[in-house]
């Protein structure tokens, strides 16, 4: 049975790669922090759908501390991937933010997913085609003012990627990063209309991403065929960087 877990499963591209992936066979872990009551409803949802499925919600802070993550990492079924989708943002001057704002950004969008990577190493290294896949941010490759704290989370990912995939290759382990511009979520939603439309006119192809492109790319990623893709920061963002 093909079994993975989605970090940061109820929102906009953790949702869309979870239906994905429920659609196409794979048992999942939904994971949440504050939004139980979504991620019970897609549980369910599921459930319905794909009877011969397994689906659990699987509840977890980011920030919680090292001994209660290692407690439910070690409670999880084996698994052939994990998708980290999570993060958070403080869209501010540095200076406008406390320590504690810019502690979170890191420990949510890069501390805790290494810890966790370390953490489940073991069970995804005995699996004939394991799979790591990280969402990044085009912040990760050209940093953005306001949001410079983001941007080095991301960054420091994709580093962390280049180098853990090499330790892990010979066992066929994959870990790659997918990093797309600014994507049609509700995490945008902080933005008014004019904001996103100055956007939209940055980016050659004139548009924002949507979930589906990077689902488009985790699927490829999945597939038994990319085994020999890895340590790569892949950019979905409609030419923004070039």
């Amino acid at each position: 049975m093909k079994r993975a877990i989605i970090f940061g499963a109820t929102g906009g591209i953790g949702r869309a790669i979870a239906s994905r992936l429920a659609e196409t066979g794979w048992s999942l872990y939904i994971h949440y922090n504050h939004s139980s009551q979504e991620a019970k409803k897609m549980v369910d949802e599921f459930v319905e759908k794909y009877p011969q499925q397994e689906f659990f919600p699987l509840e977890l802070d980011f920030l919680a501390k090292d001994e209660s993550i290692k407690k439910i990492i070690s409670s999880l079924l084996p698994l052939s991937a994990a998708i980290f989708t999570q993060g958070i943002t403080n869209y501010q001057f540095l200076s406008s933010q406390n320590l504690e704002q810019i502690e979170n950004v890191i420990r949510i969008n890069l501390l805790t997913p290494i810890k966790i990577t370390s953490l489940l190493e073991s069970q995804l290294l005995n699996r004939e085609h394991g799979r790591l896949i990280f969402i990044g941010s085009v912040y990760g490759g050209q940093a953005s003012a306001l949001e410079s704290v983001y941007s080095a989370s991301k960054g420091g990912l994709s580093r962390f990627v280049q180098g853990y995939a090499r330790e892990v290759a010979s066992a066929h382990l994959t870990v790659n990063v997918i990093a797309p511009g600014a994507v049609d979520t509700p995490m945008n939603a902080i933005f008014d209309a004019e904001t996103l439309n100055e956007v939209k006119n940055e980016i050659p192809a004139g548009r924002l991403a949507e979930p589906k492109d990077v689902v488009f790319w985790v699927e490829n990623l999945l597939d038994e065929r990319s085994d020999y893709l890895t340590g790569q920061t892949i950019y979905v963002d409609g030419g923004w960087l070039v």
